[in-house]
């Protein structure tokens, strides 16, 4: 009799899709990712849980040393989807490439000091260097420069020096005190914090000040629209699954520390903030509101210019993917 149960069970399995061949029809997902990107704190999590096989698809993550790669790959159809801004993505739609938009994050920078810094505010800054990531068209440095002209009529570029390089050298340069501040990416700047660094501005804050609505997700998934057209559902499953992932990350401590190698936090205190600046950074379930977004485009229009948004001074139609 219980031969007989376990040879049921095993039936039941294989026709509920869990046998070999039926999952080879389910539809693949080739994510190509930053080797060390955050986003994969959240791709691991459906792994670990198994929520893309559970909204019927598989997820095979394909890491990449830059940025640059994962977007090579995309578009060469060595992936399926990339990570970027809709501002981006945007640029690349108006350009005449496919490329849609599912949110994965709102989490943005801002600018630390140190704690001992007698810098409150950002005319504070005034004859004082700032390290910032990137380069003189890092939406963070835009956003904040529009920030301090409309609320403290500070031109926060002309007054300041500024020392250009990428995440981890400002890191670097933040702790040493080569420079009188840093604006930097999310995750640097919470390891930063949890080493004693004080923010005397968030990108959000500064964001809701210029009448923006800082809820919009900036960062998310880039799939080709012929991918998805040519998967139904597939992109609601997609997006169902990273809802699972962001659900668990979002309640659960324990999900967190079956991630906890990948994310590289030095100390608890590290890992305990990049933990709560993650989870401040989770979008709200639903799609983007076009209004939101086409204003915030206006913006970066106006600050960036086409070097930033190329045709792109409007909203394209179709960017943001339809995840219902």
């Amino acid at each position: 009799m219980k031969r007989q149960l376990i040879h049921l069970l095993a039936l039941l399995w294989l026709l509920l899709g869990g046998g070999t061949a039926v999952a080879e029809d389910i539809p693949k997902i080739r994510a190509a990712v930053l080797q060390i990107g955050t986003v994969n704190w959240e791709l691991q999590t459906i792994l670990n849980n198994g929520f893309d096989r559970a909204n019927g698809f598989e997820l095979l993550v394909q890491p990449y040393a830059d940025n640059g790669a994962t977007r090579v790959a995309l578009e060469g159809d060595a992936a399926d989807l990339a990570v970027a801004d809709w501002i981006w993505t945007a640029r690349q739609r108006a350009a005449g490439k496919d490329y849609v938009f599912i949110p994965y994050s709102r989490a943005t920078g801002g600018l630390v000091v140190p704690a001992e810094s007698p810098v409150q505010s950002l005319p504070d800054l005034k004859g004082r260097s700032l390290g910032i990531v990137g380069g003189p068209l890092d939406k963070s440095w835009l956003i904040l420069q529009a920030y301090a002209a409309q609320v403290h009529g500070f031109d926060l570029s002309a007054e300041t020096e500024q020392v250009y390089g990428a995440p981890p050298l400002m890191f670097k340069v933040g702790l040493s005190g080569e420079t009188d501040g840093v604006i930097n990416f999310w995750h640097f700047l919470a390891k930063m914090k949890a080493e004693g660094m004080r923010e005397v501005v968030s990108v959000s804050e500064a964001t809701h000040a210029l009448g923006l609505n800082p809820e919009t997700p900036l960062v998310g998934y880039i799939f080709k629209e012929r991918f998805l057209r040519e998967n139904p559902g597939l992109a609601h499953a997609f997006y169902q699954a990273t809802r699972d992932a962001k659900d668990l990350l979002a309640r659960d401590d324990a999900a967190w520390e079956e991630i906890r190698t990948m994310m590289n936090a030095k100390s608890d205190a590290q890992f305990k903030q990049l933990r709560a600046d993650f989870r401040a950074g989770i979008p709200t379930d639903g799609p983007v509101d076009q209004a939101d977004a086409a204003q915030f485009l206006a913006l970066m229009a106006e600050l960036g210019g086409d070097k930033l948004v190329g045709r792109a001074t409007t909203l394209p139609d179709g960017l943001f993917a339809d995840v219902r």
